[in-house]
């Protein structure tokens, strides 16, 4: 009877044990966990990318209030949440300072998280840090061609795709409509000289080689000169590659000028709308074309987040504002800052890396696919095209190509305004 006894209460024995060691090894591991899960990143009140840095940055925030209030992020190499908090600095739209603050939240604030500030001119000085810290750069929107030369364990892509790629659809649609006379003016920084030599290359595979090619400095405000080189060479198509503060000077100098071109695109219009029509005003955007992002464009189907109409309304409810672009950016970020933690095995930066593989393909948010390369490059959430027509005594954007995503056909030659 004993013996029998004894051989029964062994399963017991082995349950409890077991039951003993995975108690043991879970207060091991929270005993190791941080209070916090520190995230880094810088932004601009001032300067010419205050407007889009401060939207990426409200766009976090939003994000770390949404996981805050229900207990923080799940942290799989800790098996609990951790609440999340914010380490932010005022860089003023400057390298020089956002090379200092990096720097002190890498080595001072030793941060577990480093998210780059707006643009690949605020990251470009990051990039370099981070490698040499051994730090992974979670980048929103610095999509600079030659951040992506080289494969890397130290820098990611997040929410917008790489320049090299952005202006993929805009030719195949410039060469489907059989637009042969083509003028580009671009600022010589990397984000948007990248774009032009692109657009180049593309055009040239089509037969197509632009009458005008020219770079400005990205301080650029005075496109007068310069429109009127332009219409000598009688294009039908203009493309202008710049900034914010580049696009409203080029817009408001056509506007001034009295020229007019059967097509003119520019970037950030499908970014920030409101921002560009408080400075061109609707006339001045009427009918010119934009690479049109979310919430402009909205992706119903996700499988990580929120998906677009729902951070619309979120967003909106909790900020008593609608989101741009930038907003949406900054919200995506945290959402694959999220998924990266409660993927990663180890809380470590290389972990931290091959999460953020693991997920390239896989994953789908309010931006669209997401997809990196082993160099750090976001070839997912790809950007169409769309022409901003007159809609009661604002615009309406309609979708221009690709043709899947097609929501009418542009107004070709632009009426004169």
């Amino acid at each position: 009877m004993q013996a029998r006894a004894r051989k029964s209460l062994k399963p017991l024995k082995a349950a409890v044990a077991a039951v003993a060691l995975a108690t043991a090894s879970f207060a091991a591991h929270a005993a190791g966990a941080p209070a916090q899960i520190k995230i880094g990143t810088l932004y601009a009140s001032t300067g010419p990318f205050a407007v889009a840095s401060q939207g990426q940055y409200e766009g976090l925030k939003f994000w770390a209030d949404a996981v805050n209030k229900d207990g923080g992020v799940y942290v799989k190499a800790y098996g609990r949440k951790i609440p999340v908090k914010i380490v932010a600095y005022d860089d003023q739209s400057s390298t020089s300072t956002a090379t200092t603050l990096y720097n002190q939240l890498i080595t001072q604030d030793k941060v577990d998280v480093l998210v780059a500030d707006f643009g690949s001119v605020l990251t470009s000085v990051a990039v370099p840090l981070a490698a040499e810290h051994h730090m992974l750069l979670i980048d929103p929107t610095g999509s600079g061609a030659n951040f992506f030369t080289k494969k890397t364990d130290y820098l990611a892509d997040v929410s917008i795709p790489a320049s090299t790629v952005w202006p993929i659809p805009l030719a195949q649609y410039l060469l489907h409509e059989k637009i042969k006379r083509v003028a580009i003016v671009y600022d010589s920084n990397d984000f948007d000289a990248s774009q032009a030599e692109t657009m180049k290359q593309q055009l040239a595979k089509g037969g197509v080689t632009p009458v005008y090619y020219h770079a400005v400095p990205t301080t650029e405000s005075n496109y007068t000169v310069l429109l009127h080189t332009i219409k000598a060479a009688n294009p039908n198509a203009v493309l202008e590659f710049g900034y914010p503060p580049n696009d409203i000077a080029f817009l408001r100098a056509l506007s001034q000028s009295g020229l007019h071109f059967d097509m003119t695109f520019t970037i950030f219009p499908g970014q920030l709308l409101a921002l560009m029509e408080k400075n061109v005003g609707v006339d001045g955007l009427a009918y010119t074309y934009t690479y049109p992002t979310p919430p402009l464009v909205r992706y119903d189907k996700v499988s990580y987040g929120m998906n677009t109409a729902q951070f619309e309304n979120a967003f909106e409810g909790a900020q008593h504002k609608a989101p741009n672009f930038l907003d949406a950016a900054g919200y995506n970020t945290g959402l694959i800052v999220q998924h990266m933690l409660d993927m990663s095995p180890k809380f470590t930066q290389l972990d931290f890396h091959q999460a953020l593989m693991d997920m390239s393909g896989k994953t789908t948010t309010l931006l669209g696919p997401f997809k990196i390369n082993a160099n750090g490059a976001q070839l997912g959430q790809p950007l169409p095209v769309a022409q901003m027509v007159p809609d009661g005594k604002g615009l309406k954007f309609t979708v221009l190509y690709p043709p899947e995503h097609a929501t009418g056909k542009a107004v070709y030659p632009a009426p004169k305004r």
